[in-house]
């Protein structure tokens, strides 16, 4: 059974950084395409960026365009999320997902069936 798990969130300043890691456990982790998403209070949850597997094709959705980057380590089974220049608009608890079904777009909720708890971001200004 696949189990993610996920580290590296806090509060941080606006105009901050933080890194956050999804440790990977079960099955063949460079075989899976992974995802961040994220929810903010009373909002939907969104899509943040993708990564395929294999060498790894990054993508960023519109909230993460020239500040956040996606990264996997298949070597040690972890996909990060570099954040920079951080805003409280960003703040949310941050899933990182894998990519069960292919149904939709990288973005579709419904494609995902296997997420972390979530680690949560507070970006104060």
């Amino acid at each position: 059974q696949v189990q993610l798990v996920e580290s590296g969130g806090g509060s941080v300043q606006s105009g901050g950084s933080l890194r956050l890691s999804c440790a990977v456990s079960g099955g063949t982790f460079s075989s899976y395409d992974m995802a961040w998403f994220r929810q903010a209070p009373g909002k939907e949850r969104e899509w943040v960026a993708y990564i395929s597997q294999g060498n790894g094709i990054a993508y960023s959705g519109n909230v993460a365009k020239g500040r956040f980057t996606i990264s996997r380590n298949n070597a040690k089974n972890t996909v990060d999320l570099w954040m920079n220049r951080l805003k409280s608009e960003d703040t949310a608890v941050y899933y990182c997902a894998r990519r069960t079904k292919y149904s939709g777009s990288m973005y579709t909720i419904a494609d995902y069936a296997v997420w972390g708890q979530g680690t949560q971001v507070t970006v104060s200004s």
